[in-house]
């Protein structure tokens, strides 16, 4: 059989994360009318308040055209330029939602995400795991909970204490929201718990 380490591959820790790579999200692009115009857009990604990225965007209805350039470990820099085929289903109260269907060779997976590489595919190409999976349950706990707050319009940081209920928001769905932040606080405790005891 292989020796040290030979089965890391297939183990969720040893692959990078979602979080690593580009994302270009066609849901996104739907919502900024993006798909609609045929018109070229530049969009950009950035770390830490710097441009580390940008890709040229053209959408034409049921294809995303797509113009960009990628350096791989201080090599020589490559143009890409190739299209992304986009498929819409219907939604169950009315509407139609967009997918991207993965140019990778033998995949074409319907997708919302396509991850860039060389080119951009779905993370199943790239054999991408999501951050989430590395978490313990206590994170993905306090996770949910920051998301409850920040419904709530409560300040960041499940240490805080609650706020009150925002103007807007009824009593009935406040008391839940509530509810349920105080069970993950308590699930919370109980995962540390575990942990330390």
């Amino acid at each position: 059989m292989g020796g040290p380490g030979s089965g890391n591959h297939w183990r969720v820790a040893s692959r990078p994360c979602t979080n690593e790579f580009r994302a270009l999200d066609v849901r996104w692009l739907a919502r900024n009318g993006i798909l609609r115009f045929p018109s070229w857009t530049t969009l950009s990604w950035s770390r830490a308040g710097r441009n580390i990225a940008s890709i040229s965007v053209c959408g034409d209805g049921d294809i995303v055209h797509l113009r960009y350039r990628h350096q791989r470990e201080n090599g020589e820099w490559q143009f890409e330029a190739y299209s992304l085929r986009v498929v819409y289903s219907n939604c169950n109260l009315g509407g139609q939602r967009a997918w991207f269907i993965c140019p990778a060779t033998n995949c074409g997976r319907r997708v919302a995400v396509v991850f860039g590489g060389r080119i951009f595919a779905c993370r199943h190409c790239y054999r991408i795991s999501y951050q989430s999976t590395r978490e313990c349950a206590g994170y993905r706990l306090v996770r949910r909970a920051e998301r409850i707050r920040e419904k709530l319009g409560w300040e960041p940081g499940i240490l805080n204490g609650e706020g009150r209920r925002p103007k807007w928001m009824r009593r009935k769905t406040f008391e839940r929201l509530v509810l349920e932040h105080e069970t993950l606080l308590s699930r919370c405790a109980e995962s540390i718990d575990k942990v330390f005891l």
